[in-house]
Parts: C-alpha cells; structure tokens; sequence
C-alpha cells in the first residue's frame, strides 16, 4: 500500500545568510493572519520549530534552526517573533509528500536474487 501524499504548507523566507522554512496548518488561515493579528500564531503555526536549509532553497534539506542562526538574522532567538517575521516576509507554498512505495519488510525473504551459480 502506497504511503505519502500528504498535503503540507511551508512558509519560505529567504534571508541575508541562510534560507528559513517554518511550517503552518492552513494556507488561509496564514493569509488570513498577516491582515488580522487577533488570531493566535498556535492557530496558524504547524509547531513552533523554525528549520534552516543552508542556502539550497525551499526544498533543501531541513535542520533546526539554532539560537546563533536565529540571532543573527532577525535580532532575536525568541521563537514567536521569528515566526512572526517568516509569517510576515515570507513566501507561502503548498505542496504534496511525494507517493512513496516498494518493499516494505525485506526480512521476509523471496527479495533476494542469487547471482551467483554453481
């Protein structure tokens, strides 16, 4: 059975140093969010981590973001008002998990092929 697919909203935001990606529930909700900032950053945000992708863009691959990273780019470690900023400068994208299949337990057996005669 297939796994993945999943639909996910990223907010990309390229900064002077390295690029930042953080993720959010819903694409409405964080445009939304940047007219109206009664609503809670809990509501938008798909957790508080901010992840830094060394310059390889959107789709690079995802470390956290550390305190020295953070300091450096927007003046502050504090998590909200990073994601403040990346909710407000930021590029938002929608994207889907690609469909990952194949063997799932290869200790069953039967996946191996002798190459070998004798």
């Amino acid at each position: 059975m297939p796994r993945g697919n999943d639909q996910f909203t990223k907010v990309f935001y390229q900064g002077k140093v390295d690029d930042f990606v953080i993720f959010v529930d819903d694409v409405d909700t964080a445009k939304k969010w940047r007219n109206d900032r009664t609503i809670p950053l809990a509501q938008v945000v798909s957790g508080w981590k901010v992840f830094v992708t060394h310059k390889q863009g959107a789709q690079g691959i995802l470390d956290g973001a550390s305190k020295a990273v953070l300091e450096n780019e927007f003046g502050t470690s504090r998590d909200e008002e990073v994601v403040e900023q990346i909710l407000e400068k930021g590029e938002i994208q929608e994207a889907t998990n690609p469909e990952r299949s194949g063997r799932r337990n290869l200790s069953n057996g039967g996946n191996f092929v002798n190459t070998f005669q004798v």
